[in-house]
């Protein structure tokens, strides 16, 4: 059985620093364009809601 440093180093590249292969992203540069239009969607979709609810009660 390898001891020490000699097990973990038997599979290890020879330069370990590389560069990631595939990036795991998610960083503010890799925020979707469409901003808080989400935001602006349930505001709209609530605001139908209140107007149709109100005009039955009338």
């Amino acid at each position: 059985m390898a001891s020490g440093d000699d097990f973990y180093s038997k599979d290890r590249p020879d330069n370990p620093a590389l560069e990631e292969d595939r990036p795991r992203g998610g960083g503010p540069e890799d925020r979707p364009e469409t901003g808080h239009r989400h935001v602006w969607v349930w505001w709209l979709i609530g605001a139908v809601v209140i107007l149709i609810l109100f005009f039955m009660f009338i």
